[in-house]
């Protein structure tokens, strides 16, 4: 084993006799252990460390020590001065090495070891090398505490820039009730089913859960449940062991034991077909994973956040959804209300957009008409707050100092279904003039309407929006009717 600097030492100990049984204990053990201060009652070292913290590693301290403060309660103020610093006991009392009662009220106000004095020759209070040993892990606990502290601090300063990047703009009675809701669910352990229309922002609800709870510093893992082939969900879910099957040439990970620890958000989870939803209530039931290959189960810690802009009730009545999972994942309901109904947030949330944008492009920041805001209020806004992100963007490229009325209009694309009337729809279908089976009919006006609704888009996630689909979904639809 290899060391650095030497292991610094104070010793609290009042009895001279026992500091030299320390001292002689130590003493083959010179560069690599330092004794720096031997104090004889609880309260001077209290001080001590009080004007020198950063001055020892490790703290040798009598159980028994006069003046007082001693035992459980110096213990608490040490590890208050430094909670890193690592203290080993030392005691006079006729206690049992392996009392469990008494070796846990030590490790529970954070002493590191302790041993019993034994009488007798003063060269040994304890065997040399297990003494110098648990020295030398204490410090190594203490680097390891301080390493970990570090990594807390980075992470909690993430958390925090994510957060205010992340945060649920709005003033709104409703969105400030959500905002509450957010807050009482990263509190405890419940899974949170989110229920919402497409845009209106359920991944960004999840994520402000997880990082506002005690899971905080372990993984958020999202998946979007559409988007997994079917005969890959399970590997994708709970991974498999190297020669689980042709082609597993390694082991790899699923994403529930990336997760472990933290929290798991599956978006869209009503996309989830039937053999995977069995799979799924098993996880929550047992709390296991089987991957594929390894005949043990593997245990998990983890906390489902599902979001879905379906109603589950009316998939479980259709048999779409299992009831049994369906009450598994609900135990928490949040719904995200649509943009609609939080009209009192669109100027705030079309001024946070610009502002953001604005700062990313590096350009001055255009004002906001009272005609433009008006057309932006009044604005029904079906893909919520992404369509009015979108739409922001959109407008910069064309405004250098006012967005005008044009602006806004120009920017918004309406649905087709807003410029289109049933007949026309009808007229469209019955090109041919010719009269089929309902199924044909059915197809044709599937891929027509499709068609119609990406022409009419600005992009993939637009049209996807629009046809109130996911956008792996939407994907899948454009294969099925043929169209890229």
């Amino acid at each position: 084993m290899h060391f650095g600097k030497p292991v610094r030492i104070m010793l609290i100990e009042d009895e001279d006799y026992d500091v030299q049984r320390v001292k002689k204990t130590i003493e083959p053990f010179k560069g690599k252990i330092q004794l720096v201060s031997a104090i004889p009652s609880g309260n001077e070292a209290l001080e001590l460390l009080h004007e020198n913290p950063q001055s020892y590693d490790v703290v040798i301290m009598d159980y028994q020590i006069s003046g007082g403060l001693m035992g459980v309660d110096l213990i608490e103020k040490i590890k208050e001065i430094d909670p890193m610093l690592q203290v080993i006991v030392i005691t006079k009392l006729t206690i049992n090495i392996s009392d469990l009662n008494f070796a846990n009220d030590l490790i529970e106000v954070g002493a590191f070891w302790y041993c019993t004095k034994y009488p007798g020759d003063i060269e040994y209070i304890y065997q040399p090398t297990d003494f110098a040993l648990s020295i030398f892990n204490a410090n190594e606990k203490k680097k390891l505490e301080q390493e970990k502290s570090r990594s807390r601090s980075k992470l909690t300063k993430n958390i925090d820039d994510f957060l205010s990047q992340k945060k649920l703009v709005g003033e709104s009675e409703i969105i400030n009730d959500l905002k509450i809701r957010i807050e009482k669910c990263a509190k405890n352990n419940a899974s949170v089913l989110i229920t919402g229309q497409s845009g209106t922002g359920k991944e960004l609800v999840a994520a402000n859960i997880h990082y506002k709870s005690d899971r905080k510093y372990e993984n958020f893992v999202p998946i979007n449940c559409g988007s997994l082939p079917h005969d890959l969900i399970e590997s994708e879910l709970f991974g498999y062991e190297k020669g689980a099957f042709t082609g597993a040439n390694k082991s790899k990970k699923g994403l529930f034991e990336l997760a472990d620890g933290g929290t798991i958000f599956l978006d869209e989870v009503a996309e989830l077909p039937l053999n995977a939803q069995v799979k799924l209530l098993r996880v929550l039931q047992e709390g296991e994973i089987e991957k594929i290959g390894r005949t043990e189960k593997l245990k998990t810690d983890v906390r489902i956040i599902a979001a879905t802009n379906k109603d589950l009730g009316k998939e479980v009545m259709e048999k779409r959804f299992r009831q049994d999972l369906y009450y598994r994942i609900n135990v928490v309901p949040v719904s995200v209300p649509p943009l609609t109904e939080r009209k009192d947030d669109i100027k705030i949330l079309a001024e946070y957009f610009l502002d953001n944008y604005c700062y990313e492009m590096k350009r001055s920041r255009p004002v906001l008409s009272k005609e433009g805001e008006k057309i932006i209020r009044e604005y029904n806004w079906p893909g919520n707050v992404r369509e009015l992100k979108n739409v922001v963007q959109r407008i910069l490229f064309d405004v250098d100092d006012i967005i005008t009325e044009e602006h806004v209009n120009q920017s918004v694309i309406k649905l087709p279904v807003d410029s289109i009337s049933s007949d026309t729809l009808f007229e469209k279908l019955l090109d041919s003039k010719e009269i089929v089976p309902f199924q044909d009919a059915k197809k044709t006006f599937k891929n027509k309407y499709v068609k119609y609704v990406r022409d009419n888009s600005s992009s993939d996630a637009d049209a996807a929006e629009k046809l109130g689909v996911a956008p792996p979904n939407y994907h899948r639809i454009c294969k099925e009717v043929g169209i890229k």
